[in-house]
């Protein structure tokens, strides 16, 4: 056997025997957390007192933003730590409250049915033994993420700048369970469902549709591991769909179903739910009306500071390393520029190692300052094609697809 048969091997034995153990432990841990008394951190914007907490299962000193459904979101510093975000410390966000507290890994089924040649039902065992191993870079990241930055406010979870995480995926191609089963020559659409319901009966199901040529593009996966661990049970143990370059509203979790449709979904969350302006940033004025509509869909380019925060110091003629991360969105990321004036210049910084199109990526400079007073640092994301984040923040009333230019503010004394 050949070095890295042996490794693919050993890998395989070791998330079939992590997805059966993580399905025994679960039965005993609940998914609601309280925090710790007194153990708080307070967002950078209005009321953004949030408490710390250790208690839902497999996570670890993360900001609670909801109880049920849970909304975990990553602390900051975490991201400045690598590209790849820990996943005790990875967001968390579920739409409907009740959530299996566990799953058996022995009886759970991964269904493939409606416009297809044959029915399937595959055990995870059949995912991982059957079907060749597929692994991307992606950053999964809330379409609210930021959404406590809005002005006006808008209503929904308050999240600041952690509702993202940058993982390695890994599973089987979508497409090729799909060609498993055998798409009918008709078929319009994939729908996913997960485990997850709602409170009472008529709270419809959450599930999400992607068309049949995306379904098919050979990115799109069934991922049973995230950092070569099988999936946290609140990031969606054992299967979830990953859709890299797209908001993770389509990123369905416990996966259990996936049905081919020859004709377009109307189900609440893929026809009605996450409309956006039909612009490119999703914008309109606070106040506007009966503007054209369509669902969310793929991500815009983003930068952040990692190691500053606004209202920080510098000494005067010291050299100071300024560094963060960037993502490219649906497209590559081609560079990031930084600005030491307020955006009135700007020059390219030093990019670290490319994980892919999809990933975080660790970019940095050196910056020095003559003279004291108060200085105004910009960091800018520009993807393969050109596209390059807005200098003027977008609004719109579900608080969705913000991605303007990040700023810190500091002081040179």
């Amino acid at each position: 056997m050949k070095n890295d048969e042996r490794d693919i091997f050993q890998q395989r034995r070791r998330l079939l025997g992590g997805l059966g153990a993580l399905g025994l432990a679960a039965l005993t841990n609940p998914i609601t957390g309280r925090a710790a008394p007194g153990n708080n951190i307070m967002l950078p914007f209005e009321n953004g007192a949030r408490p710390l907490t250790s208690a839902f299962p497999q996570k670890s000193n993360v900001i609670l933003q909801r109880t049920r459904p849970p909304l975990i979101e990553t602390p900051f510093e975490v991201f400045d730590q690598g590209v790849f975000t820990p996943n005790d410390r990875f967001y968390v966000r579920w739409h409907l409250a009740n959530i299996p507290t566990s799953v058996d890994p022995a009886a759970f089924r991964l269904d493939i049915r409606g416009h297809v040649n044959r029915t399937v039902s595959l055990t995870l065992n059949d995912l991982v033994k059957k079907f060749p191993r597929f692994e991307i870079a992606a950053v999964n990241q809330c379409s609210g993420n930021s959404r406590g930055f809005f002005s006006p406010r808008v209503p929904g979870g308050q999240w600041a700048n952690g509702a993202m995480g940058n993982a390695r995926w890994t599973g089987v191609r979508l497409k090729d369970l799909l060609t498993h089963a055998g798409v009918g020559a008709n078929a319009v659409q994939v729908r996913l469902n997960g485990l997850d319901t709602g409170v009472i009966p008529q709270t419809p199901k959450f599930m999400k549709s992607l068309a049949i040529d995306h379904a098919l593009d050979g990115e799109v996966m069934v991922a049973y591991a995230m950092n070569g661990e099988p999936l946290p049970l609140l990031n969606g143990y054992p299967l979830r769909l990953v859709v890299p370059g797209w908001y993770a509203t389509y990123w369905v979790k416990m996966l259990h179903d996936i049905e081919v449709l020859d004709k377009p979904d109307d189900n609440f969350w893929t026809a009605k739910a996450y409309l956006v302006p039909d612009n490119h940033f999703a914008n309109v004025n606070p106040g506007d009306k009966d503007f054209k509509q369509v669902p969310i869909n793929t991500m815009l380019p983003r930068s952040f500071f990692t190691n500053l925060r606004s209202a920080g110091t510098v000494q005067r003629g010291q050299p100071m390393l300024v560094r963060g991360i960037a993502f490219g969105g649906l497209n590559a990321l081609a560079k990031v520029q930084f600005s030491s004036d307020g955006g009135r210049n700007w020059t390219d910084t030093a990019m670290g190692r490319d994980c892919g199109r999809y990933s975080f990526r660790q970019w940095q400079t050196t910056v020095s300052f003559p003279q004291t007073g108060s200085r105004t640092l910009m960091a800018r994301a520009i993807d393969s094609t050109g596209q390059a984040q807005p200098d003027t923040p977008n609004w719109n009333g579900a608080g969705f697809m913000r991605n303007v230019i990040e700023s810190v503010d500091i002081n040179v004394v």
